[in-house]
């Protein structure tokens, strides 16, 4: 401690030092001292430095000066209190000073200060009583009308106070208001701007009521109608408010727009430029309150944006035709200089409104129809906008538009090939040929940006509608080649150029570029020998785009086109890249990737220079960066229709390649897997077993549950070998074979990896290799069932393994069918003997099931009976492989086996259940073509349990019936339609639930047939049935999350019922008595889950179709109600917080409240332990919420927020949760997307 009072008693005395030098570096010492964090100040020492720098404040040299403010942010956080006011005290009484000097190095040192402020809960009390006496201080600057200078550093300090800590001024609000106010009535343009800025800052936290008095004042004063200058102020201040305060001037704007509306009109252009920025600020805050006057707004900014009273355009357009001309650019230029006139605002005025155009375009997306109608014409018509400030701006809004009419994202858009298209695509379609015209001229000006802004537009119009600019390419073409060539394009306007051409040539037909090729190849070759790699790598992804257009491999016929001229050029240019080592990483990938779409699409044209080229890829193998790059191109050429010779690089790559197997990065053990699967499949000539050896002895490794895409792709590699070269195959059963093995008995297979192990055992069974045939790998496949007799456990292996072990019996029956017979009869001799264990019994019945799919066994005559006792078994999962063999064995012998199960359904109540499961198997599995005979009897069977009292047996009549409706729905909907109003509720929640089932994520024949009929089963979710409610938002859930294109349209009548459905009813909950405890039982929560259900999935299918607000009342709602419901809405926030942070930013005071309660909830001791888990899930998906919500930029300017915020940070048990919430996810809201409500 004395250490330190000894060296910084040194420094002080050396401050004093008449040399400014000494002062200089013993100022900087101090500072030095000052940032270390251990540094401890006794109280006498506190003082002297706090003395000291204040003095050298006032040093004649200006450096020392600089310094010692520097010193001032480290010292706050290192003295006391009262040491940081005597601080203030001082910089405040010396901004008063007469000396300017002075008064500006203190208040840089008042910034400073407050700049370094603690602004957690921990150093309030200082924040708050140091804020305090520079409010007081600062208020009373700005009464002194003398000294502007004084005013202006006055308002800047008191902004950036009000920006950083406004929450603690909470009780100054008023009185800085009132001071501020007269300050918009100063003569000085620089205060009132800052005046604004500062009232700016002060509105995000202020109280309601101060938020109303600041907008009565404004609105008074604006309607006196005083002097323009003034006017301007308010308007700008207007503006500002909007922007800082959003929501809260919603209120206030139908007192606001028709004011601004009216100053609109008045010649003053600095005037209408502010009354347009307001506007933009209005649309932008408050799109919600700002509906009624969007037609008012629109039509103004159409007005303005040909505002340009000193210039004359029409002379412009005479030229239209001569465009070609390069004299008719330069007598362009002329014109422009002869009217550039300093005085001319007119260009304010027209910036200003595209803004607010382009405001309303990006938050109006349900009014697209009607700006394709009147916008989109009036800014193509201003593509020919003088000031080039401008017409990136008009640029930028036409973008805009465009973005907006891109289909949203969720789901497929259109429901199937029949359904009409947007509108509003239709309509861009249309204005293709003006825009066109439009930007043909601006792509030959001289100046940079303007290109730019056109091949952005241009980009952006190939993506919205692809193959559109197809005709328009001539008129492109010699605009490209200029920003390509021109000797005084930038190096971003090359860029710019290449990737619209790369855009362009992905999304049109070959044969448009076919005849421009040759004026297009030259400069983009010239652009791949760029020494800017940027434009190489631009130019070698359009170089390879070009290729594939050249010569199209695809069976697409396209005009014959002769690659002859070019393949020297492309080759060249392309392999002196290739060969560089000292190159760019993304030049090195995008050259090799380049040569292999040249070698696959022209390998015939190159003779001689083929090999030494591969052998070029053979060493980039070898290098660990270009190693995968090259996998993948080698897998391109290796398929190549040209049949590439690649034998002479096979002997050394493919070891190579095994090696890489070994390599822990996963894409390139895939790519190596998908390569050498290729090269099998086409070379087999060339690889003899002995060189696969390398591969072989890698795969055991690679097949396993661990990763089942992995095992997957490595399976699709042995079947290719075993069907091309089998011999190499003959050492797998010892190491290989196991691994397949284990892979079928395990719990996790399905899908695409089953699929692979079905063909491989179907190829590896046709091989008739020794100890690899049909029964020995039988026998392999149903040991381990045998073998689990002695378990006491009959499930010992997973109920999964039955069904994948069942899949592959069938598939090896089905590839050698004389050998299935016998494994047939053994399979029914299983099922019936008294000895088989039930494992056994229960493998029998799935593997006669699936070979029954697949061949016909109308044969075996004792079937049915065997079946039928198994119906009977005392064990469950028995009855349910029966009743699962009995519908496959009905999908391969329609005619027998299905009169037989309809005939049981109906005389058989206690089978009922099994049967009708059988049932849904044959409907599922049948083609539509083999189920038509028999679709009435079908249908009548099922409507007449369709009343079944038991909830389980009703889902599977309503699966089987919405299954049924896809055979034939054009039939089949109208009658499930019919049914909606008769009968039981049993009966029409069945019906509802059978609309589910029509509904899956493909495109299907009854789409459209649904979209006109969905919203008459919708009308369900007003049923005075509970159960019926419930099944319908279900539906309605599976509709929002498959196809929402069917339920879009029906919103507006759908939504009020689904958020009537989230309301707590207080006539559902009743008590229940379980012996001394009463127990609340709330019936409603069910239908409730279901509605709050349908919410998230309509914010990522609808969201641009909901009123975000309405939408946040209901989870304001949900955030109070059952634990379930508040997981749910917890979820459903968090998504909020990134889908939209603005109307989230509105609500916080109102949800920080139940997000607190969750939080500082404690469970009553005693309680158990299930009670203690439940609350501590509840306060970690609060917690991810407000992760989320934390994630939002300015959302701590809210007072409530900053203040839950704080309590977070010194509560140490609720900020350990929310720092390992936010270790768990790498965004904030990470965890927001892992809920799968289908």
């Amino acid at each position: 401690m004395t250490n330190v009072s000894y060296h910084i008693s040194n420094l002080l005395e050396k401050m004093t030092s008449t040399d400014k030098d000494f002062r200089f570096m013993a100022t900087n010492d101090l500072m030095m001292e000052l940032q270390k964090d251990s540094i401890k100040l006794d109280e006498d020492s506190e003082r002297k430095v706090v003395a000291m720098l204040l003095k050298l404040l006032e040093d004649k040299n200006g450096e020392v000066q600089n310094l010692a403010v520097k010193c001032l942010g480290p010292l706050v956080s290192k003295v006391k209190e009262y040491q940081v006011e005597t601080m203030v005290d001082t910089l405040c009484s010396n901004m008063m000073s007469e000396k300017e000097q002075l008064r500006d190095i203190s208040s840089m040192g008042l910034k400073t200060v407050i700049a370094e402020l603690p602004s957690s809960s921990a150093g309030l009390t200082l924040t708050a009583s140091v804020c305090k006496k520079i409010t007081t201080q600062l208020m009373g600057a700005l009464g002194k009308q003398e000294d502007v200078s004084v005013q202006l550093e006055a308002l800047d300090i008191l902004s950036d106070m009000l920006a950083r800590l406004s929450g603690t001024l909470v009780s100054f609000h008023p009185s800085i208001l009132n001071s501020l106010l007269p300050q918009l009535t100063s003569p000085r343009l620089a205060v009132r701007k800052r005046a604004i800025i500062a009232l700016g800052h002060l509105v995000p936290s202020c109280s309601p009521a101060l938020f109303t008095q600041l907008t009565e004042h404004l609105l008074t004063e604006l309607a006196r109608g005083q002097p323009t200058s003034s006017t301007r102020t308010y308007i700008q201040c207007l503006a500002t408010v909007s922007r800082q305060g959003g929501h809260r001037v919603g209120e206030h704007l139908e007192k606001i727009v028709p004011k601004v509306v009216k100053f609109c009109n008045v010649e003053d252009d600095e005037l209408r430029e502010y009354c347009f920025q307001a506007f933009e600020a209005f649309v932008r805050r408050c799109p919600k309150e700002m509906s009624p006057h969007i037609p008012t707004v629109i039509k103004l900014c159409l007005k303005y944006i040909t505002y340009d009273p000193n210039y004359n355009y029409d002379a412009d357009d005479d030229q239209d035709d001569s465009m070609e001309t390069e004299d008719g650019d330069d007598e362009d230029q002329e014109s422009d200089d002869e009217y550039s006139d300093d005085d001319d605002m007119s260009w304010k005025v027209r910036r200003s409104s595209v803004k607010c155009l382009e405001a309303v375009i990006g938050t109006r997306r349900d009014l697209l129809p009607e700006l394709y109608g009147s916008v989109s014409p009036a800014l193509v018509s201003r593509f020919k906008e003088r000031e080039e400030n401008v017409k990136t701006d008009i640029f930028l809004a036409f973008i805009t538009l465009l973005k907006q009419t891109r289909p949203p994202q969720g789901g497929p858009t259109t429901l199937s090939t029949g359904t009409k298209e947007d509108p509003s695509l239709s309509l861009l379609k249309k204005q293709v040929p003006t825009v066109v015209k439009a930007l043909h001229r601006q792509l030959k000006e001289k100046s940079m940006k303007c290109r730019q802004g056109c091949f952005s537009l241009l980009t952006e119009l190939a993506n919205v509608l692809p193959g559109a600019l197809g005709e328009h390419i001539p008129a492109l073409i010699p605009g490209i080649l200029y920003s390509l060539t021109d000797k005084s394009t930038s190096s971003n306007m090359k860029i710019d150029a290449l990737s619209f051409l790369h855009v362009l040539l992905g999304n049109h037909s070959p044969g448009d570029f076919h005849p421009h090729i040759r004026v297009i190849l030259p400069p983009v070759v010239a652009c791949v020998e760029d020494p800017f790699y940027k434009i190489t790598s631009e130019a070698l992804l359009v170089t390879q785009q070009m290729v594939k257009i050249m010569r199209p491999l695809d069976n697409a016929p396209s005009p014959a086109f002769d690659v002859k001229p070019y393949v020297k050029d492309l080759f060249s240019g392309t392999l002196r890249r290739l060969k560089a080592a000292d190159i760019d990483q993304e030049v090195k990938e995008r050259a090799i990737s380049c040569m292999g779409y040249i070698i696959c699409h022209l390998g015939d044209q190159l003779g001689e220079d083929l090999q030494p080229t591969l052998q070029i890829f053979l060493e980039r193998l070898k290098n660990e960066i270009t190693r995968l790059t090259t996998v993948k191109t080698l897998t391109l050429v290796a398929g190549s229709p040209l049949k590439i010779d690649l034998r002479p690089m096979l002997t050394e790559g493919v070891p190579i390649l095994g090696s890489f197997l070994r390599k822990n990065q996963r894409a390139l053990k895939l790519s190596t897997l998908s390569a050498l699967t290729v090269m099998v499949w086409n070379y087999s000539d060339g690889l003899k077993p002995p060189a696969m050896e390398p591969v072989l002895n890698e795969l055991p490794a690679l097949i396993s549950e661990t990763d089942m895409h992995v095992s997957q792709v490595a399976l699709g590699l042995l079947t290719c070998m075993a069907k091309v070269c089998p011999s190499s195959l003959s050492k797998i059963s010892g190491s290989i074979l196991p691994e397949v093995f284990a892979l079928v008995h395990s719990p996790l297979l399905q899908g695409g990896a089953l699929g692979a192990i079905l063909e491989f055992f179907q190829a590896l069974v046709v091989t008739k290799a020794s100890n690899m045939g049909f029964h020995e790998l039988l026998k392999a496949l149903t040991g381990p069932f045998h073998g689990s007799q002695k378990s006491p456990d009959p499930m010992a292996m997973h109920r999964q393994s039955y069904y994948s072990v069942a899949k592959c019996v069938a598939a090896l029956a089905s590839a050698c069918p004389k050998e299935a017979t016998g494994t047939i009869t053994n399979l029914i001799q299983e099922v019936r003997s008294a000895k088989s264990s039930e494992p056994v019994r229960i493998l029998s019945f799935l593997c006669l099931g699936e070979v029954g799919r697949s061949m016909n066994l109308g044969g075996q005559k004792e079937l049915k009976t065997v079946i039928l006792e198994a119906f009977s078994s005392s064990n469950e999962e028995v009855k349910s492989a029966a009743s699962c063999a009995l519908g496959n064995i009905c999908v391969g012998n329609l005619e027998e086996y299905l009169p037989f199960m309809l005939k049981e359904i109906g005389s058989q109540p206690k089978r009922q259940y099994l049967l009708l499961h059988s049932l849904k198997e044959v409907i599922s599995a049948s083609t539509a073509e083999c189920l038509k005979p028999h679709v009435e009897e079908i249908w009548a069977l099922l409507f007449k349990h369709c009343e079944c009292p038991e909830e389980g047996t009703r889902n599977v009549v309503a699966e089987c019936l919405g299954k049924l409706t896809l055979v034939n729905p054009s039939q089949l909907l109208p009658r499930l339609k019919k049914q909606l109003p008769s009968g039981s509720p049993h009966a029409r929640s069945t019906v509802v639930t059978a609309i589910k089932f029509t509904i899956i994520d493909q495109p299907q024949p009854i789409d459209a047939l649904l979209k006109g009929c969905i919203g008459d089963f919708l009308k369900t979710l007003q049923d005075p049935d509970l159960n019926v409610r419930r099944v319908a938002l279900v539906m309605f859930n599976s509709a929002a999350h498959n196809k929402p294109a069917l339920i879009r349209g029906l919103l507006g009548s759908v939504l009020p019922h689904l958020y009537a459905e989230t309301q707590i009813r207080k006539e559902l909950i009743r008590e229940v008595e379980m012996g001394p405890f009463k127990h609340t039982v709330d019936d409603g929560l069910d239908v409730r889950k279901a509605a709050f259900e349908c919410m998230y999935t309509l914010l990522d299918s609808c969201l641009d179709c909901l009123d975000i607000f309405e939408y946040l009342n209901h989870v304001e709602e949900g955030l109070k109600d059952h634990y379930d419901i508040r997981m749910l809405t917890f979820i459903m926030l968090a998504r909020l917080s990134t889908l939209s942070p603005s109307a989230v930013m509105q609500r916080l005071d109102r949800l920080v409240e139940p997000l607190r309660a969750t939080c500082t909830t404690k469970v009553k001791a005693g309680s158990v332990k299930q009670e203690f888990e439940k609350q501590e899930e509840l306060r970690r998906s609060a917690m991810r919420a407000v992760a989320a919500l934390l994630s939002i930029g300015e959302v701590e300017k809210s007072p409530a927020m900053a203040d839950f915020a704080s309590q977070i940070r010194s509560s140490t048990e609720m900020s350990s949760i929310f720092e390992s919430i936010q270790r768990d996810s790498p965004s904030a809201c990470g965890p927001t997307d892992a809920m799968d409500t289908s």
